[in-house]
């Protein structure tokens, strides 16, 4: 049987915090961290909460318009009538806009027009190692984290607690792929655990699911899911 982990939020604490701020010529720091996050100002996501937090300035929702989420991407928004991207290097190739990469550990966000790029760290739930632990003793036999972060973040977390596998990059529907092309290659059941966050999709594939806190409740969640089920874990 196999267990699939989001990672924002389930097996990693998803409180971000900004731990770096590089602008390009002619923008300062408190520049671009203002134009992210007045344009990610009505998202709920971990990452918009964290830009928000760090923003020095008042957030005057008059300056914002027309904000559209793309999934997977990130945001794009007219700032005081510029359009502004604030998002992942998917969004920088979609809008056409030279990008530049950044060795620091962390989700990195860029900021178009190109102001800059932002660095925003997370780390893993304490509890989230030994629950991996369990689910071994419990008889799952794979464990396989997704993402839409980058390779070397998920790299870092999933070597961190022990995971079997890792797919970093992926869109909402490159999530439903990896878990459909899992359930083709499992004989047993197949468990998805997320925090509810754009899980959607990837719920209504799998064999079981649960929304989690802490380790205790992802054993338990993937012990009743598999369970039910008529199968052992």
């Amino acid at each position: 049987d196999t267990v699939v982990f989001d990672k924002t939020g389930t097996l990693t604490k998803g409180t971000f915090a900004v731990s770096a701020v590089h602008p390009e010529a002619g923008f300062e720091a408190d520049q671009v961290l203002e134009y992210a996050a007045l344009a990610e100002q009505y998202s709920t996501h971990p990452i918009a909460v964290s830009l928000r937090e760090a923003c020095k300035s008042g957030m005057d929702r008059s300056r914002v318009a027309n904000v559209e989420e793309i999934a997977g991407h990130g945001i794009m928004a007219e700032v005081d009538g510029k359009r502004v991207g604030v998002g992942n290097s998917r969004l920088m190739e979609r809008q056409s806009v030279n990008w530049l990469p950044c060795e620091l550990p962390g989700t990195i966000v860029h900021v178009t027009f190109y102001a800059g790029h932002i660095v925003i760290a997370d780390q893993p739930k304490p509890e989230a190692k030994e629950a991996i632990v369990q689910l071994k003793a419990m008889g799952v036999k794979k464990t396989v984290m997704l993402t839409g972060d980058t390779k070397e973040v998920a790299h870092t977390v999933a070597d961190a607690l022990g995971l079997d596998e890792y797919h970093a990059e992926l869109l909402p529907a490159d999530k439903v792929t990896r878990v459909e092309e899992l359930l083709k290659q499992e004989t047993g059941k197949l468990a998805f655990v997320g925090d509810g966050i754009n899980d959607a999709p990837v719920l209504t594939r799998a064999d079981g699911c649960g929304w989690l806190i802490t380790g205790r409740s992802y054993v338990r969640t993937v012990y009743i899911a598999f369970h039910l089920e008529g199968s052992a874990g």
